[in-house]
């Protein structure tokens, strides 16, 4: 029979579909002279969106198959035909994956996007591309037949980790073989495997608990613990990661010793120890003491030690067997009762968080961002994501393309920006794989007729009937 898989972490790529050039096009009829422009905008790309989907229950869809793209748009036509904007691409995790950005010089986690909680809830973790302008946007009063388009923006590639932790109401905690499985496969319809060797649960286990008042609550069955688990020994953080969201903890202490004869009050104080030392937060949680195996013989005294612990630590204490369901109904009852009053006290009307307006205004103000370096004495580096995609979309075999360029760089004060950091006339500025010679200061009649043009520039073909309508107006103003 084979053997379940779990996986609870993984890392993909994923990127948007690029979008499609704009196309430079002018109108050609009979009988229609001077048609003007007319060429159509590129498609957007399609983005890579996550959905939380209550269905699943591990990643394990992401363990092979690490690299997902997205649709491209459509290049623009003549006769204003705009290009078809890319497909989305949705990929489907469990509830309670924790999305994060890796950072692509060390590929570390560099910082959480957001945390997919709920059913249905979408971010977008890499966006499509925006589609080229087509020519009839650059035509303005005094640029009356522009005989260039953008291209199609490229999307965005890059590295994300995936890692997914249990939502449940309570966690069954405890060192190897102290009767969790057996514990959950009591209280609930869950059926993990039970034997009695350590280590013999490998995967977390969920299940729904109802108590006799008809209240219910989710439990999870997660491997057992070992000293240094909260250092990575055995598989401490795979483990310990899924009791940071559950709302209560039953720590399960066997009365017995266990086949190996251990301390039980020993066991008691090492996990409590092990929590605090992964998360200080864990070792604050609600939590209720489980003595297990209460049907073994000398398991009275380990329990009144254990009692006396948990109750000095100001935690609830049940004396439990598994085996013959001996104080079971009176744990269940007593653990629906403390997750009602943990739900209580969580607000209900906590405001939800709009996960893509987040993102987009972070990763706005990152793309935005312009960083300018010394490669060397007399050579210049530009970075930033805004400034490159005007650079890749720009039509390098197309001077006019790449007078708007130029206008757009002084728009957004690059000239300034260089100056500031010691540029000089004649200095060679990087952008990608393209270099400039940097001009400095621009001469009092070049300004002036730059100003000129700004005043007179950017009104859309699109608000006029025909071409003639728009050489009349400019002639106006």
């Amino acid at each position: 029979m084979p053997t379940a898989t779990f996986t609870d972490l993984c890392r993909i790529n994923v990127r948007g579909g690029d979008g499609g050039a704009g196309c430079m096009s002018f109108r050609r009829e009979a009988f229609v002279p001077k048609g003007g422009p007319d060429g159509g905008d590129g498609g957007n790309g399609g983005s890579v969106v996550l959905e939380a989907d209550p269905q699943l229950s591990s990643l394990i869809d992401y363990r092979y198959k690490h690299h997902f793209r997205a649709e491209r748009g459509t290049h623009g036509k003549g006769a204003r035909r705009h290009g078809r904007a890319g497909e989305d691409l949705v990929l489907k995790v469990p509830l309670g994956t924790v999305v994060r950005e890796i950072d692509p010089e060390t590929m570390q986690p560099a910082f959480d996007i957001c945390d997919l909680t709920h059913p249905g809830e979408r971010v977008v973790v890499a966006p499509g591309g925006m589609g080229g302008r087509g020519n009839i946007h650059f035509v303005t009063s005094v640029r009356r037949a522009p005989a260039f388009a953008e291209k199609g923006e490229p999307a965005i590639d890059h590295w994300i980790e995936l890692e997914m932790k249990l939502m449940a109401d309570a966690a069954l905690v405890g060192m190897p073989s102290v009767g969790k499985s057996s514990i959950i496969a009591r209280i609930s319809a869950a059926r993990p495997k039970i034997a009695d060797y350590p280590f013999t649960t490998l995967i977390p286990n969920l299940g729904v608990a109802r108590a006799r008042s008809g209240e219910s609550f989710v439990v999870a069955d997660v491997p057992g613990l070992i000293e240094g688990a909260s250092e990575g020994r055995g598989l401490g953080h795979e483990f310990l990661r899924h009791i940071e969201r559950t709302a209560l903890i039953l720590h399960v202490v066997d009365l017995s010793g266990g086949l190996e004869n251990r301390d039980p009050l020993a066991d008691y104080h090492t996990i409590n120890q092990e929590l605090a030392a992964y998360a200080e937060e864990l070792a604050e949680r609600p939590q209720i003491v489980v003595g297990n195996k209460s049907d073994m013989p000398g398991s009275d005294v380990a329990s009144m030690f254990i009692r006396e612990a948990a109750e000095a630590d100001g935690h609830p204490y049940f004396e439990i067997s598994a085996v013959t369901g001996q104080g079971i109904d009176d744990l269940v009852t007593a653990c629906a009762a403390k997750v009602s009053e943990l739900r209580r006290e969580i607000s209900v009307d906590a405001p939800t968080v709009d996960f893509n307006a987040v993102v987009e205004r972070e990763r706005k103000r990152r793309d935005q961002a312009i960083t300018i370096t010394r490669e060397e004495r007399g050579v210049w580096r530009v970075h930033g994501g805004a400034i490159e995609r005007m650079v890749v979309q720009t039509d390098w075999d197309n001077d006019e393309a790449v007078a708007y360029l130029q206008r757009r760089f002084d728009r957004i004060g690059l000239d300034d920006l260089l100056a500031k950091h010691g540029c000089t006339f004649g200095d060679e500025v990087r952008i990608l794989g393209f270099a400039f010679s940097y001009d400095g200061e621009k001469g009092a009649q070049e300004q002036v007729a730059e100003e000129l043009d700004d005043e007179l520039a950017e009104e859309e073909y699109d608000e006029f009937d025909s071409f003639d309508e728009l050489l009349d107006d400019g002639e106006d103003l």
